[in-house]
């Protein structure tokens, strides 16, 4: 028997086609863990007008974001486990996704077969929402294999550092008018309901503002991005917030995405293209985001270090 480490992502279509794009988003937007209305009058709603209009748009939005080898959220995330693999030589360290291939539930399951005593599973979100969090829970509970979760690290101290020192990187290339820490947001109903990613997700700028003391806190401000459908969700919407920057004339932001550690869809196209386009056409000027982890080594480590020191804690507590 060995360790082993499930690293867990959102996913992604198989192709950037308008039918593998379909399939995906019907997977997706079907979790009654990210679409809380019932099923009985979700599902003619998705099916009979947001697929047939949504899916071959978000098709031409991964056609401009993909890569040679794939999308960008997978090949980083692939690129991630590697590395993780590569720190812990003695573990199992595998990748799956919770929408889309490779499937959370044969992957465990053929980890446990291959010898792995009670995975981990980490999924690679910094904050927890039940909007990401609840559908990776489901999948993995429906194998009935024993398993232990990390269900955040957006307070451990190494990932605050990685973070912190990420924006003050960017933050230092140029005279900024406005820092926005961009986080994916939720519907408010969930928060209203107990998900504790709200406090979390202002916990992590604050926790980073705190490494930062030469970081004007006048200058920061926390909203959120990617909100979808009519309900509402929680605000200040990005969008509206770089309109109101420029009105106010801080023309020069910078933007961190937190909860986002790979680039994907969210930071290349609806950030770079669409709140850039935004941004300038309301009269601003300089607009640059923070890279997101994506592969760099030490993220890496972290990861390794995170299962590690759970899977240490577990081994104590059994003693």
């Amino acid at each position: 028997m060995h360790p082993g480490l499930l690293l867990v992502n959102l996913g992604s279509p198989a192709s950037p086609t308008t039918q593998d794009v379909k399939t995906y988003l019907q997977e997706f937007l079907s979790d009654p863990s990210v679409i809380e209305m019932p099923a009985a009058l979700w599902q003619p709603l998705l099916r009979g007008i947001i697929l047939p209009t949504r899916s071959w748009r978000s098709a031409t939005f991964y056609q401009d974001s993909w890569l040679p080898a794939g999308s960008p959220l997978i090949v980083y995330s692939e690129k991630i486990c590697e590395q993780v693999q590569a720190d812990l030589p003695d573990w199992d360290v595998r990748l799956a996704m919770t929408y889309g291939q490779p499937d959370i539930g044969e992957t465990l399951q053929a980890m446990v077969a291959d010898g792995c005593e009670q995975p981990i599973v980490l999924p690679l979100f910094p904050q927890y929402t039940q909007s990401t969090h609840g559908g990776i829970h489901r999948q993995v509970e429906a194998t009935g294999l024993p398993h232990t979760f990390i269900d955040h690290f957006y307070d451990n101290a190494t990932y605050i550092q990685l973070l912190a020192a990420k924006v003050w990187e960017s933050y230092q290339q140029h005279d900024f008018d406005a820092v926005i820490f961009s986080y994916h947001s939720i519907p408010t109903a969930m928060v209203r309901h107990g998900d504790p990613y709200q406090k979390e997700c202002e916990a992590t700028t604050a926790v980073v503002l705190a490494q930062l003391p030469e970081l004007p806190a006048d200058k920061v401000v926390t909203a959120y991005q990617s909100k979808f459908g009519p309900m509402p969700w929680l605000k200040p919407y990005l969008r509206n917030e770089l309109m109101q920057l420029v009105e106010l004339g801080k023309r020069n932001v910078l933007i961190a995405t937190p909860s986002f550690v790979v680039d994907c869809l969210e930071t290349l196209e609806e950030d770079y293209v669409q709140n850039y386009q935004t941004f300038k056409s309301s009269g601003g000027d300089r607009f640059e985001l923070v890279p997101p982890m994506n592969t760099d080594p030490q993220f890496s480590q972290l990861l390794a270090d995170l299962a590690v020191q759970k899977w240490e804690v577990r081994a104590h507590a059994t003693t």
